[in-house]
């Protein structure tokens, strides 16, 4: 492209020198010409009005004199009538300017001038157009080579960044070259490559949500099945694999919930629901692990609590928590509900030594964790929270305690619980 513009430039400034330049040199040739004709004409006037002035005075005419008061500097003839012609300068030879003037007594006057001084001033005139028309040619060389580059250049540089977002580098560079149709090219590829970034980021952060959310209900679903193997009991059997069954529709809720998240994080499902089954069907897919570690995990508070929220999504939420309190927590882990204001809350609790103090603020962050884990947990718990229109907060370090907020469903006054009667 780069040869392609200067050489589309050089060829524009060659015709406009070759026009010009040519129209020009005929037209100096035509005025040089032209001047050189006059001058002849008028230095034939001018002798042969001193030839009538010496005739009318009776003086005599001859070469030395004709030369001297005529300034003569070309070849003249003068022919007097009843007197041999005067001839001034030497004849020049070949193609000859000619002028001719004719007096009041008859007598005549021929000056003649070789052409070649004519030529040569013409030939002067042309070098010094051709010496400007070369320093025109390498002014448009110059420039059209910087145009060249400034347009070359940024389309390299667009072509650059076409090629990293292909290779999976969805950087944008915010780099601009002050051509607007340039710099259009280049929002659009910025712009394309922040919706590339954020589909790449949500991709990732999709696997990484789902390979966390998935591994607790495959392992309950997996002890479930290796208990239905060992079972010999019939009844036995049909309680474990009705528990498996309830596990497989929970991981299918959560396979669900993470794929809603990863459209639109912000689309809920919203629900009332008995906030007591979450709760005991938490209690009893983590019992079996609280116990092989020698732990406990209880419940308080009050029951019969409706709140409002997608039961999934609370189910994982307080599977975060529970995990999070049986990897990095100790003792016994403690569920409390209770009502504050107009909201639900579910506390999550634990004996173990809390929260780091340098982690207290950036807990729910991303890859954040005191030990060695992911720290995708409690994100994930805390979008799927607030996704719900809930807010899910570190109510106290140490010892922790997690507290889930969601809206509770408002009853009318015939739904109200009777105060029972003292006695």
């Amino acid at each position: 492209m780069r040869r392609r513009l200067i050489t589309s430039t050089l060829a524009v400034v060659l015709v406009v020198i070759a026009v010009f330049g040519v129209s020009l040199v005929l037209i100096e040739t035509r005025t040089i010409t032209s001047s050189a004709q006059e001058s002849v004409d008028a230095e034939a006037l001018r002798i042969v009005s001193i030839v009538d002035s010496r005739l009318i005075g009776g003086e005599p005419v001859n070469p030395a004199i004709l030369a001297e008061q005529g300034g003569a500097k070309r070849y003249a003839l003068v022919t007097i009538p009843g007197r041999p012609p005067i001839e001034i300068g030497t004849r020049p030879t070949g193609s000859v300017l000619r002028g001719y003037a004719e007096g009041e007594r008859g007598e005549t006057v021929i000056v003649e001038e070789s052409r070649s001084a004519v030529t040569s001033e013409v030939g002067s005139t042309a070098l010094i157009i051709v010496a400007v028309a070369g320093l025109a040619v390498i002014a448009a060389v110059l420039l059209a080579v910087r145009q060249a580059n400034r347009l070359a250049s940024p389309l390299t540089d667009l072509a650059e960044t076409a090629e990293r977002l292909g290779s999976g580098d969805p950087r944008p560079r915010h780099k601009r070259y002050g051509v607007p149709e340039l710099d259009r090219v280049a929002d659009v590829l910025d712009a394309s490559a922040e919706r590339i970034a954020r589909m790449l980021t949500a991709e990732r952060r999709l696997a990484a949500d789902a390979s966390h959310q998935l591994r607790t209900p495959l392992t309950a679903l997996s002890m479930r099945l290796e208990e239905v193997a060992l079972a010999d009991d019939l009844d036995t059997v049909k309680e474990e694999a009705t528990i498996a069954l309830t596990q497989v529709e929970r991981l299918t809720d959560v396979v669900e919930r993470l794929l809603t998240n990863s459209r639109d994080p912000r689309s809920g499902s919203a629900v009332a629901f008995d906030l007591d089954e979450v709760v005991k069907q938490q209690i009893e897919e983590w019992r079996p692990a609280y116990r092989s570690a020698g732990r406990a995990i209880v419940r308080s508070g009050k029951q019969g609590m409706r709140a409002i929220g997608t039961p999934g999504a609370v189910a994982q939420v307080l599977a975060a928590l529970i995990e999070n309190s049986l990897m990095h927590g100790g003792g016994t882990v403690a569920l409390r509900t209770r009502v504050t204001g107009n909201q639900s809350v579910i506390e999550v609790t634990d004996e173990g030594p809390g929260v780091p103090a340098d982690l207290g603020a950036r807990i729910f962050e991303r890859a954040v964790s005191g030990r060695s884990s992911t720290g995708i947990g409690l994100a994930v718990a805390r979008d799927l929270a607030e996704a719900d229109g809930g807010r899910l907060e570190l109510l106290q370090q140490q010892p922790p305690v997690f507290a889930l907020f969601l809206g509770k469903e408002a009853r009318s006054r015939t739904d109200a619980p009777r105060e029972r009667p003292v006695r």
